[in-house]
């Protein structure tokens, strides 16, 4: 069931920009997300257990965010949104509601910059929308050197489909992720791949890390992104439900792995980014977006 509703805000601007997803803005079309990822930062919430059932389309965020980006084009604030920090953009129901794409509408006419973040194919519908916000959009001063006015971030936790069936029951398999990635490549767009989170003892491995970096080389990625699983609130207790029914012999050491803390310690997260970089290096594929 999806729940519509108006809401008084759309376009989130932050304090400062995010380094490794260089977005100044944040927009969220929808509330929670009909993909239903396991690991997902939001079931932090009260919303935790039930992020598919709790679905709300902003039926009002078109018009919204073209009364809000018109002040911040009046002040030439230019800087890039992401689409989404908060939920999938092109997530089922977006077929059905079309918010992304009038959302989308709306920043080609003021020529903001865009970062997409997704797991979902449907983003190969909008990509004339993106083209026109590609070739339109005016840049940040410090990010001119990008020559981008579009990034596009495919999200995956591994390239096992098996697995991934798992922890994003609802999401597009790896596979057709990776063929939409080489999709928007052909069609000329800069674009790569987020491998956040890997998953702890299941697609972080020395071995695994650099297939992963190599596919997405062969997919024609043009950056590559490593980030460590983060476990929240009643997120944590749905994914180790996961692990003792399909990894029993991992359940102790993800209760000694997050035993103190919501992520991994300092050092593991230090030796996952290090190993990163040094395959995307044997690959030539950038590590980030700026390198």
């Amino acid at each position: 069931m999806v729940k519509e509703a108006f809401v008084k805000t759309i376009l989130n601007k932050h304090k400062r920009r995010d380094v490794w997803f260089l977005d100044d803005y944040s927009l969220n079309p929808y509330q929670l997300c009909d993909f239903n990822c396991i690991y997902c930062y939001t079931r932090g919430s009260k919303y935790g257990e039930n992020i598919r059932q709790r679905l709300v389309a902003k039926i009002n965020a078109p018009t919204l965010l073209a009364k809000e980006m018109l002040k911040r084009a009046k002040r030439k604030e230019y800087g890039f949104i992401i689409i989404s920090s908060a939920t999938e953009p092109w997530m089922h129901i977006e077929e059905k509601y079309e918010l992304t794409r009038k959302c989308l509408s709306v920043i080609a006419k003021f020529r903001f910059p865009v970062h997409c973040l997704t797991k979902s194919t449907l983003i190969q519908r909008d990509l004339d929308l993106l083209k026109e916000v590609d070739e339109n959009a005016i840049l940040p001063q410090d990010l001119s050197k990008l020559k981008h006015g579009v990034l596009i971030t495919f999200s995956l936790s591994t390239i096992d489909d098996r697995i991934a069936k798992m922890f994003e029951p609802n999401a597009p398999k790896p596979k057709e992720r990776l063929e939409t990635l080489q999709k928007v490549k052909e069609d000329g767009f800069y674009a790569g791949v987020a491998y956040i989170p890997v998953l702890p003892f299941i697609s972080d491995s020395d071995e695994q890390l650099e297939e992963m970096i190599k596919i997405a080389k062969e997919y024609q990625a043009d950056y590559v992104f490593v980030g460590a699983l983060t476990l929240y609130g009643i997120g944590k207790e749905l994914y180790y439900k996961i692990i003792e029914k399909c990894f029993p012999e991992l359940s102790l050491k993800y209760k000694q792995f997050f035993k103190t803390f919501n992520q991994p310690r300092k050092d593991y997260q230090l030796k996952l980014e290090r190993k990163a970089r040094e395959f995307c290096e044997k690959y030539r594929i950038r590590y980030r977006i700026l390198g």
